[in-house]
């Protein structure tokens, strides 16, 4: 931008003119070019979430400055690191102008928290939201497997701690493991150990690759920020929600990370991880050993004991003959006194036949059936008194419920009556009020129109056609706004009030300065530059 040159304390009149618009595209430029990329330190201040349009607007500040920062909505989706209030943060991008309010801004692509008090600030905050969730109570945790047939390993690949957790297992009972390369550190890592973990939930649990019965999500010592991933929200709603029982093995014994307070078990190290995971194989067999030594000497001890029983329980026992004796001696006398009994029973049982015998004659027989013959009468004469009184109490009870309905059919008609003559009136009501309604929007309609028609005819530059003015076009069916556009022997088209005619131009176009409008009513002090 050229600078004015100044006479005495009068402004040069040769200083060029700029428009605000100029000027502020003018200043965007210089700021771009000369900050194109920045690193600033500051804490975030205004800071209340992403906009509707998914952009983030707040202030990065310190003891004595403020600047305007913007996080737009595809940079702030890539974001590991999301912003917060009041957290103190590096922020990189490049600086430039709204010109909409005349100040400059720093448009942010990356995000970092600035050192490590930042970092266990941010985690404690995190840790506090997710424990008021649930997710650390212990009675979530599950047991271990006691020796797992399939052992799954989030880690990478190219590290010490695969090696240890596999020379490990192969010490104590080596087991099939599979391993689900993953990074540990840096961008994009938390990512794929959530992703790690949800894919071996996603195993079928029996075929080609079955699912695994442990996991363990490993990675070596390191500094707050290496370790950092395994603090991601999503890696510890992963381990959450993972069907399969967890152990976490990060960093190193003093190391602590919010998937620590989420797993099933925490290690200190991969190599306990791995030492929780099975137990010695060697100490199995001796134990298996011992416990089967046991179980022979308790069945020979058992034997022997029962031996021992038996044979004082024979010697306990009496003579075959003198158990039988005293039941042989029963029977003997039953059977001496069973033909006597036999006797006895048959004639009290034939003095019992001769004497209802006695008892069965015509006279009786006629007597009983006499006796019967009134109690059917009887009981007859009852049952007809009966249905004749339940029938007549049926017809009463017909009649009842007739009236009852022919009393209500007649009063639902005259209901229904006079429910058609209101919806009828109501009908013709609202038929009159939309008579009414559309005559007036109608009405409204007409006058907008020409209202409309009016202002269309005033700002139409046919009505400057009319007052003696010409429209010329290029054969494009352009205007032409200016003489120097014209060049000899160029077709135009000159557009008349009354119709349009076809000429050419010819010669060459003659400009004339234009008139530079000076308000009359400014006075220009002798001691005061003029800005004209």
């Amino acid at each position: 931008m050229a600078k004015q040159q100044v006479s005495g304390d009068r402004w040069s009149p040769n200083a060029p003119e700029f428009t605000v618009s100029e000027l502020s595209a003018a200043l965007k430029r210089t700021v771009e070019d000369n900050f194109g990329h920045v690193r600033v330190r500051g804490e975030i201040s205004g800071f209340r979430g992403p906009h509707s349009s998914g952009h983030c607007y707040f202030a990065l500040k310190d003891q004595s400055a403020k600047i305007e920062a913007v996080i737009w909505r595809t940079s702030f989706a890539r974001m590991r690191f999301k912003p917060q209030e009041g957290l103190e943060v590096i922020a990189t991008g490049k600086l430039t102008t709204f010109p909409g309010s005349s100040k400059y801004q720093i448009v942010i692509d990356s995000l970092e928290p600035a050192g490590v008090g930042a970092l266990m600030a941010l985690m404690e905050e995190r840790k506090k939201k997710l424990a008021a969730e649930g997710l650390f109570d212990q009675a979530r945790k599950r047991p271990l497997p006691w020796l797992p047939e399939v052992i799954g390993v989030v880690t990478s690949p190219t590290g010490a701690v695969i090696r240890d957790i596999l020379h490990r297992l192969g010490d104590r009972f080596p087991r099939h493991v599979l391993v689900w390369p993953v990074k540990v550190q840096g961008e994009g890592s938390a990512e794929q150990v959530a992703a790690a973990i949800n894919g071996f939930n996603a195993l079928p649990e029996q075929g080609p690759m079955r699912r695994p019965d442990l996991l363990i999500v490993a990675r070596g010592g390191g500094s707050l920020e290496d370790l950092w991933s395994f603090n991601e929200e999503i890696v510890v709603r992963a381990a959450a929600a993972s069907a399969i029982p967890l152990i976490s093995a990060v960093g190193h014994e003093t190391d602590i990370t919010l998937i620590d307070f989420v797993s099933d078990r925490r290690a200190p190290t991969p190599t306990a991880a791995a030492e929780m995971a099975v137990p010695v194989r060697a100490e199995l067999i001796s134990e298996v050993a011992t416990l089967g030594s046991r179980v022979v000497s308790c069945w020979q001890r058992g034997q022997e004991i029962r031996r021992n029983e038996l044979r004082a329980a024979v010697r306990a026992l009496p003579n075959a003959a003198d158990l039988l004796a005293i039941p042989r001696q029963r029977l003997d006398y039953a059977g001496g006194a069973l033909p006597r009994a036999l006797k006895t029973n048959a004639n009290v049982h034939h003095r019992r036949f001769a004497t209802a015998g006695a008892g069965l004659t015509l006279r009786t027989l006629a007597a009983q059936i006499d006796r019967a013959k009134e109690r059917v009468d009887h009981l007859g004469s009852r049952t007809s008194r009966c249905v004749s009184v339940q029938m007549q109490h049926r017809r009463e009870r017909f009649s009842a419920l007739q009236a009852r309905l022919t009393a209500a059919v007649r009063a639902n008609a005259l209901a229904q009556r006079d429910r058609i003559t209101n919806a009828r009136e109501r009908v013709q009501r609202l038929t009159d009020r939309a008579t009414r309604a559309i005559r007036v929007i109608t009405l409204a309609r007409v006058v907008d129109i020409d209202r409309l028609g009016q202002l269309l005819d005033a700002l139409s530059y046919r009505a400057v056609l009319e007052r003696g003015f010409t429209l010329v076009r290029d054969t494009g069916g352009h205007p032409m706004h200016s003489a120097a556009d014209v060049k000899a022997g160029s077709a135009l088209t000159i557009e008349f009030a009354d119709g349009t005619i076809g000429a050419t131009a010819q010669g060459v176009p003659t400009t004339r300065p234009r008139l530079r409008s000076v308000s009359r009513r400014t006075k220009v002090s002798p001691d005061q530059g003029n800005l004209f």
